[in-house]
């Protein structure tokens, strides 16, 4: 006979237990927690700040104090920035620079009344782009030949294509003329006043390319060349240095600009050299004289 056997059923679950309320002390440190976790950040951030600000501190009372300046230390200080700085070059040598390239050295050669064969050296400008070169008449006029040396040593011969004695003036047209030729800027000598600064550039008693500097004597003087015999009128004097090889070179203003062509120097003994006077021509007579627009 089967038993049916009674499995009993699956025991309840127990309800779980209420938990108990927080303590006082639970309730402060969780709060505590909280407020720790937000200014955690801001902690740190001034916790930084308070370890630059003492460094700062620190290290401010270990520098030793400023040293208060003195009127020698400013001296000093300036007397070094003056000695390191470049000095900005002359303007006589700036002047050079800008007329080298158009200087030519001009040689006549002559027929003594013995029959030698004498030279006669000046000073010549080019005047344009062909080669042209302005010169004194005086120092070409009896030429049988004349030559003429350009700044890059370029030697050949040149022919005289214009002569204007009034004004101890001549133009020469030289056979070859250099690939990098530099005329010179011509100005006018209108602008010039007594005591403006000028240059003369040259070769005196046959030395290449020498420089003397001073200032306008005078404006619109008359001289009777003794190379000539013509009176020349409208003349400027100046006091830069100029001797027998210098006729027929510029005179230039500070700009650089030929003002006028050295065409004399004055010196009431025989003797054919200078003594504080010289003369030249100016930039507008000798453009009027060859036929040119005035500079």
């Amino acid at each position: 006979m089967r038993r049916n056997i009674r499995f009993p059923s699956e025991r309840p679950q127990p309800k779980p237990a209420t938990p108990l309320p927080p303590s006082r002390l639970e309730i402060l440190r969780q709060r505590a927690h909280k407020l720790y976790a937000r200014g955690r950040a801001v902690f740190l951030v001034g916790a930084g700040i308070l370890i630059a600000l003492a460094a700062m501190t620190a290290y401010d009372a270990t520098r030793p104090p400023p040293q208060r300046l003195t009127q020698r230390d400013i001296n000093n200080a300036v007397a070094r920035a003056l000695a390191s700085a470049t000095p900005k070059p002359a303007y006589a040598s700036q002047v050079y620079e800008i007329i080298r390239p158009s200087l030519v050295r001009v040689v006549a050669r002559t027929l003594s009344t013995e029959g030698k064969h004498d030279a006669s050296i000046g000073t010549g400008v080019v005047i344009d782009d062909s080669g042209m070169i302005l010169t004194s008449l005086h120092v070409v006029k009896d030429a049988v030949e004349v030559r003429v040396t350009f700044a890059d040593g370029t030697e050949t011969e040149a022919s005289i294509v214009a002569r204007v004695p009034e004004n101890d003036l001549a133009v020469l047209r030289p056979r070859e003329i250099p690939d990098d030729l530099l005329p010179a800027t011509l100005g006018s000598a209108g602008a010039l006043r007594v005591g403006d600064e000028v240059v003369a550039v040259g070769n005196p008693f046959g030395i290449t390319n020498s420089l003397s500097a001073g200032v306008v004597s005078g404006m619109n003087r008359s001289f009777k060349s003794p190379k000539t015999g013509e009176t020349l009128t409208g003349l400027i004097q100046f006091d830069a240095a100029v001797n027998p090889g210098n006729s027929g070179g510029p005179l230039l203003n500070r700009d650089g600009e030929v003002v006028g062509i050295v065409t004399a120097l004055l010196n009431p003994t025989d003797q054919d050299v200078f003594i504080g006077i010289g003369f030249a021509v100016t930039m507008e007579t000798a453009a009027a004289a060859l036929g040119s627009p005035p500079y």
